[in-house]
């Protein structure tokens, strides 16, 4: 049986490369996990460095017990069989022995106990943070705004950044051999320094989801209509990865964490080359756009944030999410399709802290000219959005 798989799978890769197919090797995420890992992450915090402890404590303890018990058990069976002219004794109750697996246990679980609360106390002190980030999960990709400290201000989206050419699609195989990052890369890292304390805010804007990485020992829920907290201060520099750990719908395998832990002068490098983007992106609301401008620039904004649930096609997902093409709201009256993108309606989130005028007034007016759409009102400029706002 064994030669036979060998041979089945040889045979696997030899047709793949015989038809120009990608045949992979997985090996080691750098940051995440490892191949044939057995334990934990290798820690990069204290919170978990004494997750680690605690957890080869609990393994410990629970294995001298196995041993303990199962090896009483199996020497009694054996020293005192039948066969060997023993009788089974007749007694009811023993004080001695209830004592015994009364005070034990107690004992035991106590042990166990004060370093586990003594750490999940730890976890959740939160205070005299250095820096403090808001996390917003949404299908399908994380928000980051760095709310206190130094970067403050700074604002980002972060996507899943494995081309479709490595992931493939329902019944079509990928064409690319895929990296060693395989569904843990994204096109927007969270960059912290080393050393600090950071203060971490989670929410969510659609379903719920969770921000987990586990070399920082964090797991924290992102829970709509709630706010939560954690935090972690990285001690080792490096690149750190992990993925939301909650069912959060179709796209769930495609909303991976990285953080990149650098050291402190490269931390404010980063924070002064992020908010030169960030005002060379600002866009002037006054503006007026050409309808050509917003179209070029609205596909870009829909391929980023949309496509996801209404599909390059427009034909949206039978079901769960509705077709943009032909859409009675999309050849409506633009101030409604303003309204929906900003506030949101049903399954769809509300935008307005998201996306910036420019943006919006550039993917209704992408969607209003696009498929089989030919909305009377085809433009809407970045002025218009701005005044629904208010």
């Amino acid at each position: 049986m064994r030669h036979a798989k060998r041979y089945k799978s040889f045979m696997l890769s030899a047709a793949l490369l015989a038809t120009g197919m990608p045949v992979w090797a997985v090996v080691d995420s750098q940051g995440g996990p490892a191949v044939r890992q057995l334990n934990l992450q290798t820690p990069a915090t204290q919170i978990a460095e004494q997750i680690y402890s605690i957890h080869n404590l609990m393994l410990g303890i629970c294995l001298a017990i196995f041993v303990a018990v199962f090896g009483v058990m199996f020497y009694s069976i054996l020293k005192h069989r039948k066969s060997l002219g023993h009788k089974a004794a007749t007694f009811h109750e023993s004080t001695a022995v209830e004592i015994a697996w009364t005070v034990v246990p107690f004992i035991i679980v106590i042990v166990m106990a004060l370093p586990a609360t003594k750490t999940v106390v730890a976890m959740k002190d939160t205070s005299n943070a250095d820096i403090t980030i808001k996390v917003t999960g949404m299908q399908w990709k994380w928000g980051y705004d760095y709310l206190k400290g130094d970067g403050e201000g700074i604002s980002f989206l972060s996507t899943l950044s494995t081309p479709r050419t490595q992931i493939g699609a329902p019944g079509v195989e990928p064409t690319e051999a895929r990296g060693d990052n395989y569904l843990l890369e994204v096109d927007n890292q969270v960059v912290v320094p080393v050393n600090k304390k950071i203060r971490l805010i989670t929410t969510a804007n659609d379903v719920i989801h969770s921000w987990t990485i586990p070399a920082f020992g964090v797991k924290q829920d992102a829970i709509p209509g709630f706010v939560r907290d954690t935090w972690f201060k990285a001690d080792k520099i490096g690149v750190y990865r992990g993925q939301c750990v909650e069912l959060c719908g179709k796209e769930h395998a495609f909303m991976p964490i990285v953080v990149n832990v650098v050291s402190e002068d490269d931390y404010k490098k980063w924070v002064d080359v992020k908010k030169k983007e960030m005002a060379a992106k600002a866009d002037d609301p006054a503006k007026v756009w050409t309808v050509d401008e917003l179209k070029q620039r609205g596909e870009k904004v829909y391929a980023s944030n949309c496509v996801a649930c209404h599909q390059a096609t427009g034909k949206g997902v039978p079901g769960a999410f509705p077709a943009l093409d032909g859409s009675a709201v999309v050849n409506g009256e633009k101030a409604g399709q303003i309204g929906i993108l900003l506030n949101g309606k049903n399954a769809m989130p509300a935008w307005k802290s998201t996306l910036s005028e420019t943006e919006i007034a550039a993917v209704i007016t992408y969607t209003r000219n696009s498929w089989s759409n030919k909305a009377a009102e085809n433009i809407v400029q970045p002025a218009e959005v701005l005044a629904a706002r208010k």
